[in-house]
C-alpha cells in the first residue's frame, strides 16, 4: 500500500492539553470534553484537527467512538465521517504510532463497515495514513493517494 502523507504533526498547536495533578487530558471537539491523553487519542485528535483546519470535514459531520453492532457483539468505531445528506462516508480507524498499519488494521475497519457500507476507509497511526475507496458494484479496492472529497 501507499502511504499518504498528512503531516499531523503540524496540526499540535490546535490542540488543548492540561494537566492535573498526575495525568494528562486532551480536549475532544467533537464530544466536546477533555480525555485522558493516550497515544492512539493523539492521533485521533491530530486528525480532527487536520479534518477541520483543512475544511475537508467539518465537525457537524464527524462522530467519534460510534457504536456498532456486529454478529450480536458490539464495536466502536474510532471515527464516522458523514456526507452532506449525513450518510456514513467514511471509517477512521486510529492506532497509536508504535502500531503498524497492516492487514489486521484494515480488516478491523473492514469489519465495522459491515453494517455501513462507507465508500471510503481511513487508517492511521499518525505516522503512516492509507485511504482506501471501495467500490461494491465491482468488488474491489483502490488505494488513494489523497483523501477524498466530501460530496
Amino acid at each position: 500500500m501507499s502511504n499518504m502523507e498528512l503531516n499531523l504533526m503540524l496540526y499540535q498547536s490546535f490542540l488543548k492539553i492540561k494537566k492535573e495533578a498526575d495525568a494528562t487530558y486532551i480536549y475532544d471537539p467533537i464530544r466536546k470534553k477533555y480525555l485522558v491523553l493516550q497515544p492512539e487519542e493523539l492521533v485521533r485528535q491530530l486528525l480532527i484537527a487536520y479534518f477541520v483546519q483543512n475544511k475537508i470535514f467539518p465537525t457537524n459531520k464527524i462522530s467519534v467512538e460510534v457504536g456498532l453492532k456486529i454478529n450480536d457483539m458490539q464495536k466502536r468505531c474510532d471515527i464516522l465521517v458523514y456526507d452532506h445528506c449525513f450518510n456514513p462516508y467514511m471509517i477512521i480507524e486510529c492506532k497509536a504510532p508504535s502500531v503498524d498499519i497492516n492487514d489486521a488494521v484494515f480488516f478491523q475497519a473492514a469489519t465495522y463497515n459491515l453494517p455501513l457500507q462507507v465508500p471510503y476507509i481511513l487508517l492511521s497511526n499518525g505516522i503512516s495514513n492509507y485511504c482506501a475507496k471501495l467500490n461494491y458494484e465491482k468488488n474491489n479496492v483502490e488505494i488513494l493517494h489523497e483523501l477524498p472529497v466530501l460530496s
